[in-house]
This record gives C-alpha cells, structure tokens and sequence, in this order.
C-alpha cells in the first residue's frame, strides 16, 4: 500500500534541492508533489490577475516564473487560485488532484492521499503563510529514503501518512 511523506519547507532553494536530490535517487514526477504560494499574486506573465476560468494546471506552464527553476522540475506545473489561499503553484501528481478539489483547498487533496483532515488543513494554513509543501508518495524502503532526503534538506514537519 502506498503512503505519503508529506515536508514543509521555509524557502524555495531549500525545496528545489531537496527535490532535485530525490530525483537524482530514483523518485520519478509520478510520486513527487509541491505546492507552493505564489508570491506574485496570481500574475501571468503580466497579463493581469488570474480567474477561477484561468485554472489549467494540465497544461504545463507556470505564472511567470514565480518559484524560478522548483516548478519546472515536476511535470504538469501550473498555476491554481484557490479560495481562502489566493494563487498557488502546484506541480506532480498532487496538482492534479487540486484541480478537482478547488472549493476544498489544499487539505481537501491531500485527503486522496492519505493525509487526514486536520493535518490536511494544518499544512494549507502553512502553505498560506508562504512555506512549500513537499509529497513524496511510494511504498516500503523507498518511504523512509524519502524521508531522509527531505530532512537533509531541511524540511520541517516530515511526517508520513
């Protein structure tokens, strides 16, 4: 059966090594997930504020560079406005699960994986604050690698659901 660990980290070098260190270990775009704020205010590319129709996370793309090189390490990158957050950055497989779960938030797609309500809602409220939420979904041995990279990178709250 298939667990999450799911990191917080304060800074987004810290996160873009830690995932890049994870993929250099074997962890592939299907079991990594970030989901960050977007710290330009939900702007693409200058174009003007992003709306509830603007949402397409499939595509590929990110509003204009905002987390620099972490989105582009993770397929499926893209921009989300989810209420009560604002604009975020979601990329992995995670990203996908929040273009469903708009009206539920963050904490709402981490249900899909495992995370239970409270800590869901936890981690939301972190991501609001400016932190980047890292998953790594897998099973066995490969958890507890996971764990660690994250750790050696400086993720606070490592925890595995």
């Amino acid at each position: 059966m298939a667990k999450t660990v799911v990191a917080l980290f304060r800074d987004h070098s810290s996160a873009e090594k830690a995932v890049r260190d994870m993929k250099e270990r074997g962890f592939g775009d299907e079991e990594i997930s970030l989901v960050a704020k977007d710290e330009e205010g939900g702007r693409r590319g200058g174009e003007g504020e992003m709306s509830y129709e603007d949402q397409n996370l499939a595509d590929g793309t990110t509003t204009g560079g905002a987390l620099g090189g972490l989105a582009g390490l993770l397929a499926g990158a893209g921009a989300l406005l989810i209420p009560g957050i604002g604009p975020i950055i979601a990329a992995g497989p995670l990203a996908g699960a929040l273009t469903g779960v708009v009206t539920g938030g963050v904490a709402g797609g981490l249900i899909d994986y495992g995370i239970p309500e409270e800590r869901g809602q936890h981690y939301e409220e972190q991501v609001k604050e400016g932190k980047i939420l890292v998953t790594v979904r897998s099973r066995g041995e490969e958890l507890e690698k996971a764990a660690q990279i994250l750790k050696e990178n400086g993720a606070e709250e490592v925890e595995t659901h």
